[in-house]
């Protein structure tokens, strides 16, 4: 296992420039990438900027090998954070750079430098990124979740493109305690923390898009209460701590049938149509996490199902597993003025899509999402001229 997903940003080159935001799985045999990579050939982009979070996967003790040998056949400019035997220090994200013959005098910036210099040739980078100068790397501070310290976001330049991976809801039960959930403040906090310092007084301001996976949930009490609006409810209680062990959740007739059961890592519905029928969409008025956030980021709407978590059973490409209530965790997110370079008056709508990949086929627990757009060559660098930044000759 390489990674459990990865996201992408890439451009195509015409007259203009189009931008590819995507992430799906990777697989041990990489048949994951074959619908990406449909995708890929559909928008032929021409710039891809992949955002790896669990490089190596879950056991990447063991699997970071196969992580190298996909970077070996690949010609990307790359960065990897590797080093698990520092766990002070390691993350587990890692981003790729795919860059066509077509795109000449492409810039990078420089954060040691403050200024941006030319990018030549393949360049990976695996075991000094604290000192490499091509971008930031950044951990959390231990006390926005003291049990989780390995979810970080890279910061890479000319556009910025963040790498983000938040917390997780550890349980089903706490999530449901309360409204917003605990889990929810802390993602709030983090993201707000990630946006404070990319646009900080440092360095200039440019558009950016942060895509990645977000964790972002459905609001678990208001959703639970609106599903099992006429269920009882019986609480079971773990007999050794008189903690709350599960939720039970029951018809007041029909044989008091069981509508949902939630334990800590156990969200079991009866009707997983209700997340795939129109999308799912008529429970984005549950999806809350981002509206904190309505003037700092802007997504385009959402016209898939949920995200996550989906089953990993090969024949089962569109079933939910029964871990966590389905919902929109993958996100492509863009700053006011990266939104306003995406949708330009000039641009044709046809030429914007926000969608997912393999709707119908397994892709791991997360289904890739992807954004396109066009935009301009050199467009979201007001001195895009002086540092030639992106241009198509």
């Amino acid at each position: 296992m390489i990674g459990q997903f990865y996201y992408c940003l890439g451009c195509t080159c015409t007259e203009n420039v189009e931008l590819l935001v995507s992430f799906p799985p990777f697989s041990p045999v990489f048949s994951f990438l074959c619908l990406p990579l449909q995708t890929v050939q559909t928008h032929k982009p021409h710039f891809l900027a992949v955002h790896c979070q669990e490089v190596g996967g879950k056991n990447y003790e063991a699997s970071m090998s196969h992580v190298d040998s996909f970077v070996n056949t690949t010609e990307p400019r790359v960065y990897l954070d590797e080093n698990y035997k520092s766990q002070e220090h390691f993350t587990a994200l890692g981003s790729f750079y795919f860059i066509h013959d077509s795109l000449k005098n492409v810039h990078q910036f420089d954060f040691k430098a403050k200024k941006f210099k030319k990018v030549v040739g393949k360049e990976t980078y695996s075991e000094t990124l604290e000192s490499t100068p091509s971008l930031e790397k950044e951990k959390f501070p231990q006390d926005y979740f003291p049990e989780v310290g390995n979810k970080v976001f890279f910061h890479p330049s000319a556009f910025d493109l963040v790498n983000i991976h938040l917390f997780h809801d550890a349980s089903n039960l706490v999530a449901w305690e309360k409204s917003p959930s605990v889990y929810s403040g802390t993602r709030q906090k983090a993201l707000g923390y990630v946006l404070d310092r990319i646009t900080d007084q440092r360095h200039e301001k440019l558009p950016y898009f942060v895509f990645g996976d977000f964790n972002f949930r459905l609001d678990s009490k208001q959703v639970i209460e609106s599903l099992c609006s006429t269920a009882t409810l019986q609480t079971v209680r773990a007999a050794d701590t008189n903690e709350v062990d599960k939720l039970i959740f029951r018809e007041s007739d029909n044989d008091r049938k069981v509508v949902l059961q939630l334990e800590k890592k156990l969200f079991n519905y009866v009707n997983q149509d209700v997340f795939r029928e129109n999308n799912g969409t008529s429970l984005l008025e549950y999806d809350k996490e981002l509206s904190v956030f309505k003037d700092r980021l802007h997504e385009l709407e959402i016209s898939f199902p949920p995200s996550y978590p989906y089953s990993e059973d090969s024949s089962q490409g569109k079933q939910y597993m029964n871990t966590r209530c389905p919902a929109w965790c993958d996100r492509i997110l863009l700053s006011p003025s990266a939104r306003d370079l995406a949708l330009k008056p000039e641009n044709e709508e046809k030429s914007i899509v926000y969608d997912n990949i393999g709707p119908n086929v397994c892709m791991g627990d997360h289904k890739p999402v992807f954004l396109s757009f066009r935009i301009t060559a050199g467009a979201g660098k007001p001195n895009a001229n002086k540092h030639k930044c992106c241009v198509v000759q």
